[in-house]
């Protein structure tokens, strides 16, 4: 089987590391393909060993996999112990993990708002406080996962939306106390609309044929591939980026501009 561990020399983050959260499937599998393939070594964490294993299988040993509850403390303290072990050195953090539980605000129980808080919201302090310990010194980038859903209103996910927009709101915080620190780690969020993910194609209608939803068939729709997301995601990683700090970048397909 070929593999994608073969250092591109000339990649866009060669000779950088990366951990990327939730990165055994959907959008964070995409970025590990493709930091890997522009040249970085990367650490996937994930709570699914499984898939996390037959990803590294299928890249090579530019990536390792390490079983993470990004909702816990003392995990994020042993990832990043991890990284500073292996590695001696973050230059890019991916906080990509996240759960969606859909339901409006006089549906959803206190039980999956907490839930939801603590795998989407509370994993991004932890992972942005943490990270920052071991970047500060070198710089580097940190892009956390939001969603259209932080910026727009969602009656249906009321937990969700307001869990992305916690991650948003920390990242701008973020992204101020280290231009202040003059640390040289630049924060931005990535807020897509609609992307095709396990996660996301159980929520068709029986019958449905998500794939013919996508903007890669009509322009006008509002699904997009994981792929689509983790190429912003390795620009924002790449030194290319170097002036952007604090934005939030949309991939909606002009869904939040159209007034129509």
């Amino acid at each position: 089987m070929m593999t994608l561990d073969q250092h591109n020399k000339n990649g866009r983050v060669h000779g950088k590391v990366a951990l990327v959260t939730g990165g055994a499937k959907g959008i964070g599998a995409a970025s590990v393909r493709l930091l890997v393939a522009e040249g970085a070594q990367v650490l996937i964490s994930d709570l699914d060993v499984e898939a996390g294993q037959a990803l590294v299988a299928e890249i090579g040993s530019s990536a390792v996999f390490i079983r993470h509850d990004v909702s816990s403390e003392e995990d994020w303290r042993q990832v990043i112990g991890h990284v500073r072990e292996r590695y001696g050195r973050l230059d890019i953090l991916v906080n990509n993990a996240g759960i969606l539980i859909c339901g409006s605000i006089e549906q959803t129980s206190l039980s999956d708002w907490h839930k939801v808080m603590r795998v989407n919201a509370d994993s991004v302090f932890l992972g942005c406080r943490e990270g920052l310990a071991l970047m500060k010194d070198s710089g580097g980038s940190i892009i956390n996962l939001s969603s259209i859903a932080a910026l727009a209103g969602r009656d249906d996910y009321a937990a969700y939306s307001a869990s992305k927009g916690a991650v948003a709101a920390l990242s701008r915080s973020v992204a101020v106390l280290c231009r202040r620190r003059k640390y040289r780690i630049r924060c931005n969020t990535v807020h897509p609309d609609g992307v095709l993910t396990d996660m996301t194609r159980g929520g068709f209608p029986e019958g449905v044929d998500p794939n013919r939803l996508t903007i890669d068939s009509d322009p006008m729709n509002r699904m997009c591939r994981p792929e689509d997301v983790a190429a912003s995601v390795l620009f924002l990683a790449s030194d290319e980026a170097r002036a952007i700090n604090g934005v939030e970048l949309r991939i909606d397909g002009g869904q939040m501009v159209m007034s129509i």
